[in-house]
């Protein structure tokens, strides 16, 4: 079975950084575009960024300058480097991933169970 198993979340003060990671392992074929979204209390999930396999970027507006996505195809994983953090930051970060688990199959979107960042001082 195909898991996304996200980490680096934690605590972090105003203006600090954290790198998140998200591997992708088990049956895989192929993997297309890896995101970012992040949920925070009484909101709704939000996309914050997205690679597509051959490395286009998109981002929030609120992240832009600030985040960057980045994917290590050979190692399934996703990165997003999180700078210059705020507190409205604060939310829990889920990593997605469209992939195909073999040559046959249909492509289906993964999530991983998601990694607290706390912004705070």
């Amino acid at each position: 079975q195909v898991q996304l198993v996200e980490s680096g979340g934690g605590l972090v003060q105003p203006g600090g950084s954290l790198r998140l990671s998200c591997a992708a392992s088990g049956r895989i074929f192929s993997i297309n575009a890896m995101g970012w979204y992040r949920q925070a209390p009484g909101k709704e999930r939000e996309l914050v960024a997205s690679i597509t396999s051959g490395g286009n970027t998109n981002y929030a507006d609120s992240v832009k300058g600030r985040f960057t996505i980045s994917r290590d195809n050979a190692k399934n994983t996703v990165y997003l480097q999180m700078n210059s953090l705020k507190p409205e930051d604060t939310a829990v970060y889920y990593c997605n991933g469209a992939l195909k688990a073999t040559a046959w199959d249909r492509q289906y979107v993964y999530w991983g169970q998601g990694t607290q960042v706390t912004v705070s001082s």
